[in-house]
């Protein structure tokens, strides 16, 4: 395949993943991906800043979508379900190509560099959730709440759902940990600290 011909950045991704399996992240060098993707590691560097990015190809996108459905949501909303909106739009991202992000999740969890990239990602979401929040009139407090809860629940939701070999589906998986939530929170239990 000619270096010039489309489709370098999927061969790369696909490359950078098939050879972090096969012989670890640390191990796996650029030009490595390059050569296996068929392309030059100038040609990698056009399309990926480093290594690491190459895991997380298509944030950008995620975060665009999650925040188009929070804009999208009705104007009785409430922060929560606001929130939920946007989780949904992410989930319906992540969740087209469950053995390929099932991949890419085993790799980052195997190494504390990428998870602390991933949770980079994370919180910029959360960021930017919440000031997509500020922007329908939340107040500051509840924005960051909110966003900041349906965060933990996206994380419990994926968590499971990378585990898992059936066919689930990541958006009924946030919907569930989204109930089993509001079950918590509505229970007679106080939230006082104890002692």
């Amino acid at each position: 395949m000619g270096r010039w011909e489309p489709g370098a950045d999927g061969r790369l991704r696909e490359a950078a993943l098939t050879l972090y399996l096969e012989q670890g992240f640390e191990q796996t060098m650029v030009a490595d991906i390059a050569e296996r993707a068929g392309v030059t590691t100038r040609t990698f560097f056009r399309h990926f800043t480093d290594k690491r990015e190459v895991l997380f190809h298509g944030w950008g996108e995620v975060q665009a979508r999650s925040l188009a459905a929070l804009e999208a949501a009705p104007q009785t909303a409430s922060s929560l379900e606001l929130v939920a909106a946007a989780l949904d739009a992410v989930a319906e991202v992540i969740g087209t190509d469950p053995p390929s992000v099932r991949r890419r999740q085993s790799i980052i969890s195997a190494h504390a560099e990428l998870r602390e990239r991933e949770m980079i990602k994370l919180t910029s979401m959360s960021d930017a959730l919440a000031e997509g929040l500020r922007a329908r009139g939340v107040d500051a407090l509840e924005a960051s709440l909110a966003a900041e809860t349906g965060l933990a629940v996206y994380r419990v939701a994926f968590g499971q759902w990378v585990l898992r070999t059936d066919d689930s589906d990541l958006r009924d998986l946030i919907r569930i940990a989204w109930d089993r939530l509001r079950a918590l929170t509505g229970s007679a239990e106080t939230t006082e600290p104890v002692g």
